[in-house]
């Protein structure tokens, strides 16, 4: 542990000169922070400790896991909303890229803030009920974590497309080797599957990141020059087709639309609890998020050329992979489809092309991620109760452990958006915004099925575990256990979910604000609105450029 401990000691000491000797790129330093942070973390769990059990490691691993959630907060209140133009709290650093225009460029702005703070707050969550674990080899798997973390909080921290990119690839390989050591009887079968997709999923991206870079003409690889360059100079419509589906059906696969989704609910299913919060919570959100900030916006012509796609293969994830969730018995595969079904909406959203549509998309991105990491850890506690992911095989929770039955009960009304919690803001909206338009309505009509449908097999799984009489197996293994009800790690994790979904569930201008404000920047310089949108206290006109 000596050596965690100095590199500990230098890396505050640093951190603190760099914020004392210049004031004015504190905020600034705070976001790369918010990165390294936990990348210094994972390195030293990976060589350094030995026994995680002890008091200091479990201060380190606090540490990483608190200090990037409270300057992300600390970066939200001290977001410029009207620099629209901007990224607030930009630092550029040489990278030996330059002659390439790749630089290391970090900024947030109103659509990626919401997601970094998101990243944070299941980070935090996923990290400290990890800690506190009887996980085998748990230095190897919490510092793994925090790598993962680290290349989640530079995702959305990443203005340059280059580094935005990396930092999910980043994020992307502990998983696999999380599932390879961890993923039990099955896990060499999904891990290959899931290594099949999401690398097809990542080169189609990649491709098409570099065409745009190519066509577009920039003079860097970052979002700043291609927007730039592209109000200059638009490309062709034909070449927006074309590069456009590269992006779609790669972030698409990256997401798990329909139908390249098999290797969601698998993989969930063998990762381990962190892992799978991670992954599912917030690295699932990095191909929504790049269609709603690069190729929406920069592609106009090609992202109208593909909107019944979206939209078709959108109902395909709420429909068909509803349908599939209703047949699970499986705890933990009835939330992975059901994550895989709730992303469906987020690309009906995006189909609306609308300032309010892609307003409700971000907000549900938030707030399914929020639910589905709460559920990942809330049915690892589960089965410690039970020794089983099958619901069948379960009831009277109620009796053995009240609080955990009343934040699985909590989180299932959230999952299917009942009013009072984050999801209903994000499924609201986009039901408003496809309602507003003719072209849309149809689609309003089948996604409504889909609240049906999430209803039903929430309620059931509710009524299966909850509810009920115990077993006489599952009373005798609690009667005096260590399992019980939840520990204060337990309650911890799933509080700070669960209270961040209740958060944005009474106040969802919380986000709604900032991210609009930036949305209506973005996509009225693109042209991309189709439609008349209200927009808080402005209206949007239609751009005819491209009628």
């Amino acid at each position: 542990m000596s050596f965690g401990f100095l590199s500990v000691y230098y890396f505050f000491g640093y951190t603190g000169s760099i914020y004392f000797n210049d004031f004015s790129m504190m905020y600034s330093h705070l976001l790369f922070s918010t990165i390294w942070i936990p990348f210094i973390c994972g390195l030293i769990f990976l060589v350094s400790v030995k026994d995680v059990k002890t008091l200091g490691a479990r201060l380190l691993g606090l540490c990483g896991g608190v200090l990037p959630f409270v300057f992300a907060w600390i970066l939200y209140f001290k977001y410029d909303a009207s620099l629209l133009e901007a990224y607030n709290f930009e630092l550029i650093l040489p990278t030996g890229l330059e002659s390439l225009g790749i630089f290391l460029h970090l900024g947030l702005n109103g659509i990626s803030l919401p997601l970094f703070i998101l990243s944070a707050t299941v980070g935090l969550s996923a990290i400290v009920y990890a800690l506190f674990s009887n996980a085998e080899r748990l230095n190897l798997y919490v510092g793994l974590l925090f790598i993962m973390f680290s290349g989640l909080m530079g995702t959305f921290a990443s203005v340059d497309l280059f580094f935005f990119y990396f930092f999910h690839e980043f994020a992307l390989i502990p998983t696999f080797i999380m599932i390879m050591i961890w993923g039990g009887v099955s896990r060499h079968a999904v891990a290959l599957e899931m290594t099949i997709y999401l690398t097809l999923g990542a080169l189609l991206s990649l491709i098409g990141l570099i065409a745009l870079y190519q066509q577009s003409g920039a003079e860097a690889f970052n979002m700043i020059a291609l927007k730039d360059a592209l109000l200059e100079q638009p490309i062709s419509e034909v070449l927006q087709n074309n590069i456009f589906a590269l992006l779609f059906f790669g972030f698409g696969i990256l997401v798990s639309l329909f139908p390249f989704h098999t290797w969601a609910p698998k993989g969930y299913g063998a990762a381990p609890t962190g892992a799978a919060m991670l992954h599912a919570g917030v690295l699932k959100k990095f191909g929504l998020y790049g269609l709603l900030q690069i190729a929406i916006p920069f592609l106009p012509a090609g992202s109208e050329a593909w909107g019944f796609w979206l939209l078709l293969l959108g109902l395909g994830n709420i429909l068909v992979i509803g349908l599939v969730t209703l047949a699970q018995k499986d705890l933990k595969q009835m939330i992975g489809y059901s994550s895989v079904m709730h992303m469906g909406y987020a690309f009906i959203g995006l189909g609306t092309f609308s300032i309010l549509g892609a307003g409700g998309v971000l907000l549900l991105l938030v707030a399914h991620g929020l639910s589905v990491a709460l559920l990942f850890l809330l049915s690892t506690c589960i089965y410690k109760r039970f020794s089983t992911f099958n619901m069948d095989e379960m009831g009277g929770l109620g009796q053995i452990a009240p609080n955990l039955s009343a934040f699985f009960a909590l989180a299932i009304l959230a999952s299917i958006g009942l009013p009072g919690f984050a999801n209903f803001w994000g499924e609201f909206i986009i039901f408003t915004a496809l309602g507003e338009s003719e072209s849309t309505r149809w689609v309003l009509y089948l996604a409504a099925l889909g609240i049906i449908i999430s209803a039903v097999y929430g309620l059931r799984a509710v009524g299966n575990i909850v509810f009920g009489v115990a077993k006489e197996s599952v009373i005798q293994a609690n009667t005096g256990s260590k399992a019980g009800d939840m520990n204060p790690i337990e309650k911890f994790s799933a509080t700070v979910l669960l209270g961040s979904l209740l958060l944005i569930g009474v106040y969802p201008k919380i986000f709604s604000d900032y991210s609009n404000k930036t949305l209506q920047n973005i996509y009225s310089d693109t042209s991309l609105l189709l439609n008349d949108e209200y927009v808080g206290d402005f209206k949007l006109e239609r751009d005819t450029e491209y009628e």
